[in-house]
């Protein structure tokens, strides 16, 4: 890892989504801190080349490998060029890289990611499905290779930041093994956490926080698809609305954090000023304020240990009105006790529900099924399977396929 102070080289991976819009407006707002190495991108070529016209980053990676030719003619000088999965991982290795930030949605940043991680990139993660697929397994790799997994998402920066701020044990040993769950392994700190009660992610609540469940039936993925405060892609805006964004997220922190599911709690907090909060054993609680803006805790990851100045507004208490905190409606929103089912249980129960969340996400975007009917497809299916414990990757995915497959024929069904 480079010492404090330095510029950063980063690749993103998931360059044209939102958040690696947002990574590129944190390189050009602190040019002395980041720089861009490499970015990839799934299809969206155009996009890709204009980027990277404005970055100049020596490699760039198109997952789609039919529009090569149309990135190649877009590009306005001579990068190397990677393509398909293999070029995904392959710049994810890139030897003069620090950091890769993984900002694909789906599964398709896992490969990739571990690649990083055995070449010794640091890893910063906005993906939600690397860490609640194969949590175990990223984790002990980057143990094992001696690197950080910084989290990306707002929430889970968020809780990093609050146990940061009790910086209780200096230490540049890491845990040889993942037998101390009661330590948070980031480098330079090892971070304490015996005395943490509890864990509190705050939800928004998504469009339909007061939507009566009688009208769940007759809700349409355009209503759905308006989120009250962030800008997302469809499948995690959609995620959002169900709430499985908060479900996945409570699987992503027991294994960013080596806390139990027990001590991962989810509260709605409509402002999303409060990005997330620990509460400590005596009851004292530290929370993470600021404007809803990925920048923040993008720009925390890629400078971390350090806090540099930038040009994102600061918080105005005279500005807000109230902040509001509600207990979730867990029997109309099923996905919470979902995932904490998932979690709980570990194996590959979590990627058989994260797989038929996003087969059921995209047939309700598809207009093929109901917005109740996510969460009773995720459920099927999760019943139907048996979980594996401390399942190996090639388990694991062969568990998502599967899962895949079951809820392609429960769509099926209620079509039929």
């Amino acid at each position: 890892m480079q010492k404090s102070g330095r510029r950063k080289r980063i690749v993103i991976l998931g360059a044209t989504g939102s958040i690696g819009e947002s990574a590129l407006k944190v390189a050009h707002d602190i040019p002395e801190r980041m720089e861009i190495a490499g970015l990839a991108a799934n299809s969206n070529a155009e996009k890709l080349a204009v980027a990277a016209n404005e970055t100049r980053p020596e490699s760039v990676c198109l997952v789609d490998e039919t529009k090569i030719d149309i990135l190649r003619n877009a590009l306005d000088y001579k990068p190397r060029i990677f393509s398909g999965e293999v070029g995904l991982s392959e710049i994810a290795c890139l030897t003069d890289a620090d950091m890769v930030l993984v900002a694909i949605v789906g599964t398709g940043g896992l490969r990739p990611a571990l690649a990083a991680i055995e070449a010794g990139k640091d890893l910063a993660v906005a993906s939600k499905e690397i860490l609640v697929m194969a949590g175990e397994i990223v984790m002990r790799e980057a143990r094992d290779n001696g690197v950080h997994v910084l989290p990306v998402d707002s929430e889970h920066n968020a809780i990093f930041q609050c146990l940061e701020g009790k910086r209780s044990t200096l230490n540049a040993q890491r845990p040889t093994s993942n037998a101390d769950s009661s330590a948070l392994d980031v480098g330079h700190w090892t971070l304490d956490v015996s005395d943490v009660r509890r864990i509190i992610l705050t939800a928004s609540g998504g469009p339909f926080r007061k939507t009566p469940r009688k009208d769940f039936d007759s809700l349409t993925p355009e209503q759905a698809l308006k989120h009250p405060t962030w800008n997302m892609g469809p499948k995690i805006t959609i995620d959002s609305a169900t709430l499985f964004n908060k479900g996945l997220e409570m699987i992503e922190a027991h294994w960013l954090f080596g806390v139990e599911m027990k001590r991962v709690e989810v509260v709605i907090h409509p402002q999303s000023i409060v990005h997330s909060m620990v509460e400590f054993a005596d009851g004292s609680m530290l929370a993470q304020l600021s404007y809803s803006n990925m920048r923040f805790p993008i720009q925390y990851a890629v400078t971390w240990p350090d806090r540099v100045p930038n040009t994102l507004p600061p918080l105005d208490f005279s500005k807000l009105s109230k902040l509001e905190f509600f207990t979730p409606r867990y029997d109309d929103f099923p996905a919470l006790n979902l995932a904490r089912r998932a979690g709980e249980t570990g194996g590959t129960l979590p990627a058989v529900m994260n797989a038929a969340n996003e087969v059921a996400v995209a047939a309700f975007l598809d207009r093929q099924v109901r917005f109740p009917n996510i969460s009773q497809i995720v459920e099927e299916v999760m019943n139907r399977h048996k979980p594996v414990a401390h399942a190996d990757l090639d388990a694991i995915l062969e568990a998502d396929q599967r899962a895949r497959a079951q809820a392609r024929k429960c769509v099926e069904a209620l079509n039929g």
